[in-house]
Formats: structure tokens, C-alpha cells, sequence
């Protein structure tokens, strides 16, 4: 997982560290922590805890392991033209 693109997503949607790993499912007690610890690249959420991730930020799980910003920008593109035409 890009851990830029995992920080700037949350803080995008406008969501605490500790409220988005609460609402992906994480224990309340160490929600923050652990997305923190995704945040910093010290650990790599597992694939179903990424997805729920995704969910929450209403985001394409692909967008969060683009390696080129470009990449990402046409994932975001077309995941915002599914939404738009009913796709999704």
C-alpha cells in the first residue's frame, strides 16, 4: 500500500486516524495505532483490512498500491465516472 495516498485520502474525507480504522473495522482501542502504523509504512494492512479501508474512503482498492501518481489519477478517474453513470 502507497502510504502517501492512504494519509491523503483520510484527510480528504476529513476522518481521524482513530475514526477511520473504527469505521474499517479495527478495535476501537487500537484503531489509531494501527492506522498510524499504515500511515508510516511500518506495517502493511492485510487485504481484506485495506479493502474495508477502501470502502470507508469510498475509493478503489487499486488507487491505494498505484505506484505512479498517473496511474492513480486514472484509477480515481474511472472509479468517479462508474459512480457517476450508476456503474458502481
Amino acid at each position: 500500500m502507497i502510504i502517501k495516498r492512504l494519509k491523503e485520502a483520510r484527510l480528504r474525507a476529513g476522518l481521524s486516524q482513530y475514526k477511520l480504522g473504527v469505521l474499517a473495522g479495527i478495535d476501537e482501542a487500537s484503531s489509531s495505532a494501527r492506522m498510524n502504523q499504515y500511515e508510516k509504512g511500518k506495517h502493511q494492512p492485510d487485504q481484506n483490512t485495506a479493502l474495508r479501508i477502501a470502502q470507508v474512503l469510498d475509493l478503489p482498492l487499486a488507487y491505494f498500491y498505484a505506484e505512479e501518481d498517473e496511474l492513480a489519477a486514472v484509477i480515481l478517474a474511472f472509479h468517479k465516472k462508474n459512480q457517476d453513470d450508476g456503474s458502481s
